[in-house]
């Protein structure tokens, strides 16, 4: 996956392009970048801005757009009007997600956005906003009203959409008992969504938001998927906030790897030539799981599923340990008995991937559910006794295990392997 942001370069990278290209790295999406501004800011003070010129912007959003398949954009800190239609005319036409994050003032004090080029900024960059991101602060001005008794949020919001946003989300909202509010105002719907707040200052976490945002967006996504996603994004990374300078805290995130492998996985398996033919009708779940697991819940999966949608397949839901019950289970199973046995996946079944499961070198083992004892199905523990079958025998690890189903059981394959990578490997030698 290929996102790319616009905005200004930060040298602390604690916000703008290096804050972004950070972000989307976790994500293990790759981050292309097209800079509107040099900045010179660090943890204590914000010092000059020079903008680049018009020539050398509109290169770069060419230099990219007609070398790369874009999934999702952001666009960040954008100075002044020239830098505003020069966006405009190179994106208008596009038919891609669009984040706008309304950066106008940096946490150090900076201004990011002159106050003449606000109303191009109405009129140009928000009517291109899949989503808009601003904080209370940024909306007040950008609806060039304050937020109160009579003047709500709700109201607020809706006059940024009539600007032309698809959606807007307007973040921090302090609640009651300690509680951060995200405002959130679709086509035909609004709602909200809290969490808890972390007191301080940071520098970084609505660059940390908003990225979070189009990544779930370009994800396939729904508004309130992605918000979810990227409330929860920004609150680890300000949880996670470093003191790397002599000034404020800059948000950063701990490090996961066993999250972004199987991000990185899970976005190459979705890229597959016509892996939709390869989703079974209950859909498929990747799974990762820690050292020595003791249940399902030390297994990393999608809550949701990876799902077919028409010739595509769509992510649905977050990783989140404990996301994945049968693929989970299957493989905790598994690494009981072989514990260099990390991941798993559940393919469709069908007799040509069969076919190939035989041609190939991998090893292969089965079960009959039609076996399956009554008090077994009555305790719902079948897969893991379909598994714990499969395997009696076995002196060397499955790569994979399959079952022809039962009646009202779906026929399943699930390739296990070492990591989510080493299970691509052998999911690539049968699906392809």
């Amino acid at each position: 996956m290929n996102i790319l942001s616009i905005g200004g370069s930060d040298p602390s990278s604690g916000a703008g392009i290096q804050s972004d290209v950070k972000a989307f790295t976790e994500f293990g999406a790759y981050g292309l970048t097209v800079i509107t501004a040099i900045t010179s800011q660090n943890t204590s003070s914000f010092g000059m801005v020079e903008p680049l010129s018009n020539k050398v912007l509109k290169n770069q959003i060419e230099s990219v757009i007609t070398d790369f398949q874009i999934d999702g954009i952001k666009i960040g800190m954008v100075f002044n009007s020239e830098i505003i239609k020069t966006i405009y005319q190179q994106l208008k036409k596009l038919k891609i997600p669009i984040v706008v994050d309304p950066v106008i003032k940096s946490t150090t004090g900076g201004a990011l956005i002159e106050k003449k080029a606000i109303d191009d900024f109405q009129k140009y960059i928000i009517p291109l906003a899949t989503v808009i991101t601003p904080n209370k602060f940024e909306a007040e001005i950008l609806s060039k009203s304050k937020i109160n008794s009579k003047n709500t949020i709700e109201k607020i919001a809706k006059r940024i959409q009539k600007m032309g946003a698809r959606n807007v989300v307007i973040t921090g909202i302090e609640g009651k008992n300690n509680k951060v509010t995200d405002f959130v105002l679709e086509k035909n719907a609004k709602y909200q969504i809290s969490g808890d707040k972390i007191s301080g200052i940071n520098h970084g976490s609505g660059c940390s938001y908003s990225a979070a945002m189009i990544f779930a967006i370009s994800n396939k996504k729904t508004i309130r998927e992605s918000v979810k996603f990227a409330k929860e994004f920004a609150y680890d990374s300000i949880k996670n906030a470093k003191k790397v300078g002599k000034g404020i805290k800059i948000t950063s995130q701990k490090k996961d790897k066993i999250n972004l492998e199987l991000s990185q996985s899970i976005n190459k398996f979705t890229k597959i030539k016509n892996i939709y033919k390869n989703i079974p009708e209950c859909q498929t779940n990747f799974v990762y799981s820690k050292q020595n697991p003791k249940s399902t819940k030390d297994i990393l999966g999608l809550s949701g599923r990876i799902v077919k949608a028409g010739n595509e397949v769509i992510v649905a839901g977050n990783l989140t340990y404990g996301g994945s019950k049968h693929v989970a289970t299957a493989l905790l199973t598994v690494n009981k008995k072989f514990p260099q046995i990390y991941s798993a996946i559940n393919l469709k079944y069908q007799n040509s991937t069969i076919s190939k499961i035989r041609k190939s070198k991998l090893t292969v083992s089965s079960y009959d559910r039609t076996q399956e004892p009554n008090d077994i199905k009555n305790k719902g523990s079948t897969v893991a006794w379909g598994i714990k079958n499969a395997i009696k025998k076995l002196k060397t690890p499955p790569d994979v295990i399959f079952h022809k189903g039962d009646f009202g059981k779906e026929a399943m394959i699930i390739v296990f392997g070492e990591t989510p990578k080493n299970t691509m490997k052998k999911l690539l030698k049968i699906t392809g």
